[in-house]
Formats: structure tokens, sequence, C-alpha cells
């Protein structure tokens, strides 16, 4: 059972949907930017520098370059393997591309194969049953055929001269009758 929706049902429809994707994209973007505050609160938390000696400055200082030489380490072995992957990928679309190439789809031959035949591939050796598909067919005897076609044969310019102006007219107007 199919129901037909109006025009205006389907719009009213697609309109919410809409709406209702861009509520959630909205909310999508907002827990993102929720998760990335929670997360840069808990990676780096933030640095109380009042009170410090310059020495305890200095300290500070070290340990945040060895910090972010870890982390330059970590997203340069990224970049690396990023590259090496995106890489390897067009090697192997171009690979895909070259083997494509190579290979010619022969041009594909009539091939008459009999109903029998088409049967015995599909179901196998236990296929013992034969289809005479003409035993199945109306059969038609010739003498009604040659009847058909025995048309009176006339000189097609006396049947023109006899309907040709108003008594033509006339006589087919009354052989209508």
């Amino acid at each position: 059972m199919s129901s037909k929706i109006s025009a205006s049902r389907k719009l009213m429809l697609k309109s919410l949907m809409v709406a209702k994707a861009k509520d959630d994209l909205e909310q999508e973007l907002v827990d993102k930017e929720a998760e990335k505050e929670r997360y840069l609160a808990e990676k780096a938390p933030q640095i109380q520098t009042t009170g410090m000696s310059f020495a305890e400055l200095q300290e500070l200082c070290r340990e945040l370059h060895a910090k972010i030489d870890v982390v330059d380490e970590e997203r340069y072995d990224i970049e690396a393997k990023v590259l090496h992957n995106t890489r390897e990928i067009k090697d192997l679309n171009i690979k895909v591309l070259d083997l494509r190439g190579k290979f010619k789809r022969p041009p594909l031959r009539r091939v008459r194969v009999s109903a029998d035949a088409i049967l015995r591939s599909l179901l196998g050796s236990k296929h013992k049953v034969s289809m005479d598909l003409r035993a199945n067919l109306k059969s038609v005897k010739k003498e009604d055929t040659e009847k058909e076609k025995t048309v009176e044969v006339s000189d097609w310019r006396k049947n023109v001269e006899a309907m040709s102006g108003m008594e033509g007219r006339k006589k087919m107007f009354d052989a209508a009758q």
C-alpha cells in the first residue's frame, strides 16, 4: 500500500528536516568547542607566573621548550606518515589505472544457444528434460494464407477516373451507406 503525499506536505517535511539538521549542526559545533576547551584545560593548564623568581621562570621556560620539542617531533612524525600514505595511495591509484588500460575487452559475438543448452548450463548435468519450444507454437495452414493474398488486380487508372469529380464522391457516399 503506497500512500501519496501532497506537495505541500512534502515541502513542510523537507523544511522541518532542514531545520532539524541545522540545529544538530549548531549543537555539534558547540559541543566541539566545549570539548576543545576541556582538552586544552586538561593538557595546558594556566601558568601562574606571579611570585616566581627569575631562576624559576627560566626553569619553567626550559620545561615548556622541552614539551614543545616533544610535540613538534610527534607532529613531524604524523605529517611524515600522512605524506607517506598519500604517496602510497597515489601510486596504487596509478597502478589501478595502468591495469585497467592494459586489458581490452573483446567484442562480444552472438552465439546461438538452444533452450536445452541453457537449461543444461543452469541446472548442470542433472537436466534431462528436453524442451521443444516449437511444439507450443500455433500452427497455421498454408491454404488460408494463400487465399488472403489473392486480391483483385485491376487497372488503377480506371478507378481514379471513376472516382474523380462529384460522381466519385457520390459513389463513395452511396457505398458507405
